[in-house]
């Protein structure tokens, strides 16, 4: 029981954070729980500590220990169960069982896809970017923003983003970001990709020729390499019409 507690103590030590850093407090605790839990400090299934504990220990505010949380159960390495805690989920990275970028799902649909590029640059990575790609604080990024179209018509609005070790010319991707990455030796080989429909921002309806606060289809994939390390971050919104889901459940 106390080289539990001591080993206990011992991991909350590691999630130290420091208040002067640019960084926000609660992307830095999301980073150390996710090196924690990647590095086996955390087993699946096991609990983290309660939040009352978590928050003395690091002297934080529940607020920002549930923003810290929450991007951890985005990442998919946790999840909540109500009246007993957050838990480390037993399967960490869901392996995609098809995994194919924007303009080879257009093409499987029978469409012809098309690109118009709205932004190509490098520039200095920002907080969620940061965490979610394993970047240095003073990282460089490749930020490519463009409209995908099928036949003519606008259906997505994209933007991805990628270390500048992986793309350190943005000017020199073309249609396809994955083709690309393919020939440069680096492909995208699994990733997690997360669908949320939501009311679309006044800011990118004119590009997707749609009124603000129609429904709308955010898709956020995580892009990994052979090495696991994560590569891509993209981001699209979508017309709901793209895709279409089929589930098959078995018991």
């Amino acid at each position: 029981m106390a080289k539990a507690k001591a080993d206990a103590d011992k991991r909350l030590d590691e999630l130290h954070l420091d208040a002067s850093a640019p960084t926000p407090l609660y992307l830095q605790l999301a980073g150390k729980l996710t090196d924690a839990i990647r590095g086996g400090q955390w087993k699946a299934g096991e609990a983290l500590p309660a939040e009352r504990q978590l928050c003395e220990r690091l002297q934080i505010s529940r607020v920002t220990l549930r923003q810290a949380v929450d991007v951890l159960v985005e990442q998919g390495l946790v999840s909540r169960r109500q009246g007993a805690g957050t838990f480390v989920t037993t399967q960490i990275q869901h392996q995609l069982s098809g995994l194919t970028s924007f303009s080879e799902t257009l093409r499987i649909k029978g469409y012809e896809p098309g690109t118009r590029w709205l932004e190509r640059r490098l520039r200095p990575a920002h907080g969620e970017e940061i965490l979610r790609l394993g970047l240095s604080p003073d990282a460089a990024v490749a930020s490519l923003t463009r409209l995908r179209s099928a036949d003519d018509r606008v259906m997505a609005y994209e933007h991805a983003v990628l270390p500048q070790r992986i793309v350190a010319d943005p000017q020199q991707v073309g249609d396809s970001l994955y083709s690309y990455l393919d020939a440069q030796g680096t492909p995208v080989v699994r990733a997690l990709q997360y669908f949320r429909a939501i009311n679309l921002p006044a800011r990118l309806a004119e590009h997707l020729r749609m009124k603000t606060g129609e429904a709308i289809l955010h898709v956020v994939r995580v892009g990994y390499a052979r090495d696991g390390s994560a590569i891509e971050l993209t981001d699209t919104y979508c017309h709901n019409d793209f895709y279409d889901f089929v589930a098959e459940l078995r018991r």
